[in-house]
């Protein structure tokens, strides 16, 4: 199973848009209108109908929609001496449609390690695999494989406020490996459930291509490629040993929030370090606009390597693109590497983004039409 899905054409990042309906019922829930029961019933029943929606489409591999989180952070929600629940119940009541003032859908927005930190208050531990509980409800609806996504731990490492988790934590290479170590007990737990794909999702990578970003680091006296390969260690950490019983993704974009970014950079300054590096099946990467440069880059993907899935279609508009348009990018991305380890995806999650239900499946729809006329 774990090399069919590492050799798939299509694929889903994970997040969709929620019923508007569901939307009401998180805002009831977090001013205490209804008990949590209520919640997750109205979880449990647009789950099912988005299961069914991908079905129909003919989507190899399904998701829930993350339709259980308040934001895809919230894999790592569920663990003692890091309190992300109630921070994130708190600035999604203060501001449900995740716009910040003087944010403007389509422009760069605020990037939310930087405005959303969060102090280590003990040392972690699990409370409850978020992600299981999850998968244990999706794969029932189901005789399609089903997809588990976990927030990477850069990412966490990132959304760490380190001076304020002492005496817990006064290095972030500590407080980076024991999220690696959770992390990596939680992927042993679903592959044990029969999880047969499991996706880190790692938008942290492409700080270390944005100015910005850079600038912060540097800032603070550190090395960003230094940074960049604890951040690599760490993602092969939470999948060590758990290589071939399942299929592993990792999923790199620029931030994708209320139709804003929030890092551009080409992939040219980390390629030949995170390709030759890493060691997942499936490098779902953004290629959806010119900030992500060109497809150059792919030629540093070891031959018989991973799966790269490019990530054309975006999420941030409800532009239809063109069919045509999409397979002129495949053939310009083959010039860098072999057909055969390409595939096509949106660019990140649809969750929580400016377009409509209609448009998010005309755009999945294209996905399929296009796969099945490069791929048969």
């Amino acid at each position: 199973m774990s090399t069919q899905l590492k050799q798939l054409r299509t694929d889903n990042v994970g997040s969709l848009l929620r019923p508007s309906s569901l939307a009401e019922i998180f805002l009831a829930r977090g001013r205490d209108e209804i008990d949590q029961s209520e919640l997750v019933s109205a979880q449990d029943a647009a789950i099912v109908e988005v299961v069914k929606k991908q079905e129909a489409l003919g989507m190899p591999v399904v998701t829930d929609g993350e339709f259980r989180r308040l934001n895809w952070q919230l894999s790592f929600s569920s663990i003692s001496g890091w309190d992300l629940w109630e921070r994130s119940w708190q600035m999604y009541l203060a501001n449900p449609d995740m716009v910040m003032e003087g944010e403007q859908p389509g422009q760069r927005g605020a990037d939310a390690v930087e405005v959303f930190k969060v102090p280590a208050t003990a040392r972690l531990a699990l409370s409850e695999n978020f992600p299981l509980k999850e998968y244990n409800f999706l794969q029932k609806l189901t005789e399609k494989p089903a997809k588990a996504m976990l927030m990477g731990p850069d990412r966490v490492s990132q959304m760490c406020d380190l001076a304020g988790s002492a005496p817990h934590y006064t290095d972030m290479q500590t407080f980076l490996d024991d999220v690696a170590t959770i992390q990596n007990n939680m992927v042993g737990e679903l592959i044990g459930a029969g999880c047969p794909y499991v996706q880190l999702d790692e938008p942290s990578y492409t700080g270390y291509v944005d100015r910005p970003t850079l600038e912060r680091i540097a800032a603070r006296g550190e090395d960003p490629m230094e940074n960049l390969a604890r951040a690599v260690a760490a993602s092969n950490a939470v999948i060590e040993g758990h290589e071939g019983k399942a299929c592993f993704g990792i999923h790199i974009c620029r931030g994708n929030r209320s139709s804003m970014w929030h890092r551009e950079g080409t992939y040219d300054g980390i390629a030949e370090y995170l390709f030759a590096n890493l060691k997942f099946d499936r490098l779902l990467l953004e290629y959806d606009t010119e900030r992500a440069g060109g497809f150059e880059p792919l030629r540093f993907v070891p031959k018989d390597g991973p799966t790269v899935v490019l990530g054309l279609i975006t999420t941030k508009s409800g532009a239809l693109e063109e069919a045509d348009a999409l397979i002129a990018r495949i053939e310009e991305a083959q010039k860098f590497i072999d057909i055969d380890q390409l595939a096509i995806s949106p660019q990140c999650g649809f969750g929580h983004n400016f377009l409509s239900q209609d448009e998010q499946w005309r755009k999945l729809e294209l996905m399929q039409e296009v796969a099945a006329r490069v791929w048969n």
